[in-house]
């Protein structure tokens, strides 16, 4: 941890050790071989001749074996890279030895039968990204949303001062600003779960050719198709050597539009802290700053939103690259595909900074009153709609008049306007009875 260089490894490793599984070099090569074992399992199904006596029971043993791979077996093939300093070969002479050790010699040379090295990793990839994204990130996201929810439920009708443009405004409720949250957020969930995952599996170019030059009488594109569908993707028909990666964009647009969205909640509840409209829970032990003993930082809102843009930066150049490669292929996607774990790691540390910010916000609403108190030029917007209603001559003017630029407004000065207004009793009563601490709205 001390010599990582990505803090993603190293000071943050214990945040992010859930997607090592998914996104390391490890997890790669796991999934590459299942893929690869998934593939001839698929080939068995078909009935190929040259596989009749091949017992599906083994296969799917050596499938059932690969759940436990190891480190050590992924050792084993990387030690076989340095010699092929080709990845994926590895992985297809390491199985082509399992087969070997199986007794099942006469049948691995349909390990990889027919396919490009892309074939694997374009399913690989996906497949690895899907999964992590509906067991890690997901999760976490959702459990983020109801703890926001929760914070929404709590302050529920707590009347708080608006600021617009950074002025006081017409009051809201503490509740329903955490509640914009969560609409914004659930939004942006159900698009991302909306995206279907593809991959690419179709031979060296996309056609198929291999496949349909050695079993003209498969129809390998339903194949492709059927085998895509087990594994919970979905198969781009025309490729080229490569993945379009375009459902992978719309996945990375879209994680980057819930992260902006909580980039705009750390800021604001940052702000609010400054305010004082919150406090924060001590925590025995934490020190807020090296020369100033009284501090208490609001870091973790601070915390994510640092790594909140970080992961939003890759995510954007991941978006922008990825589905660009020149004519049929080049090798511009392999290095930066290694770095999809990136972001997902800065995402995961920052939901998990917000929850543990949120979880120490105490309300302080002597604070929110007195705000509320010394603003009472915010009920002219009420008063002037009121009049409006009862067709009295330019409120809106006379309102602006009495309010505009003043910062010392008080209740005597709007109920003293209110009772030289030229309407009846009942009116002066109903406006008389509008304080910035009811003036809420809704919610």
């Amino acid at each position: 941890m001390l010599n990582a260089i990505s803090p993603i490894d190293g000071r943050y490793q214990a945040q992010t050790q859930e997607l090592a599984k998914y996104f390391s070099e490890y997890g790669l090569i796991k999934y590459r071989v299942f893929i690869e074992l998934s593939y001839l399992v698929a080939l068995k199904k078909i009935c190929l001749p040259e596989l009749a006596n091949l017992a599906v029971e083994k296969l799917h043993q050596i499938l059932t074996d690969h759940e436990g791979f190891s480190e050590q077996n992924a050792e084993e093939i990387k030690s076989i890279e340095q010699v092929t300093n080709h990845d994926v070969k590895a992985v297809e002479y390491f199985i082509k030895k399992l087969f070997d050790d199986a007794n099942l010699s006469e049948y691995k040379e349909f390990v990889h039968f027919g396919l490009t090295s892309q074939d694997i990793n374009n399913t690989a990839f996906p497949l690895m990204i899907k999964e992590a994204l509906y067991e890690v990130i997901i999760p976490k996201l959702k459990e983020l949303t109801l703890l926001i929810m929760a914070q929404a439920d709590q302050y529920r009708g707590i009347p708080m001062l608006a600021h617009t443009h950074g002025q006081p405004a017409s009051p809201t409720t503490v509740g329903k600003e955490f509640m914009v949250y969560v609409e914004r957020l659930g939004d942006e969930i159900k698009t991302l779960e909306a995206i279907k995952f593809k991959c690419k599996f179709g031979g060296a170019t996309g056609n198929f050719n291999a496949h349909k030059i050695t079993y003209p009488n498969v129809d390998w594109i339903s194949f492709g198709n059927d085998f895509a569908n087990e594994l919970g993707l979905r198969r781009s028909i025309y490729t080229t050597q490569i993945a379009h990666y375009d459902d992978l964009g719309a996945v990375f647009h879209s994680l980057s539009r819930i992260n902006t969205i909580l980039i705009d909640f750390s800021r604001d509840i940052w702000t609010y802290i400054s305010m004082e409209y919150f406090k924060q829970k001590v925590v025995a032990g934490e020190i807020g700053s090296s020369a100033m003993p009284h501090k208490v930082n609001p870091i973790d809102f601070e915390n994510a939103e640092g790594n909140l843009g970080m992961a939003n930066a890759t995510y954007g150049f991941l978006a922008e690259k990825l589905p660009v490669s020149r004519l049929q292929r080049d090798l511009t996607d392999s290095t930066v595909m290694r770095n999809i774990g990136v972001p997902f790691g800065h995402t995961l540390i920052a939901y998990k900074s917000l929850i543990k910010g949120i979880n120490k916000l105490t309300i302080n609403q002597d604070k929110l009153y007195n705000d509320l108190d010394r603003n009472w030029a915010v009920v002219a917007e009420a008063i002037q709609n009121i009049l409006r209603r009862e067709r009295y001559p330019e409120p809106y003017e006379a309102l602006k008049n009495l309010t505009r630029g003043k910062s010392n407004i008080s209740m005597e000065d709007i109920h003293q306007f209110i009772n030289t207004l030229d309407v009846n009793s009942g009116i002066k009563a109903e406006l008389l009875a509008i304080t910035p601490h009811n003036y809420t709205g809704y919610y």
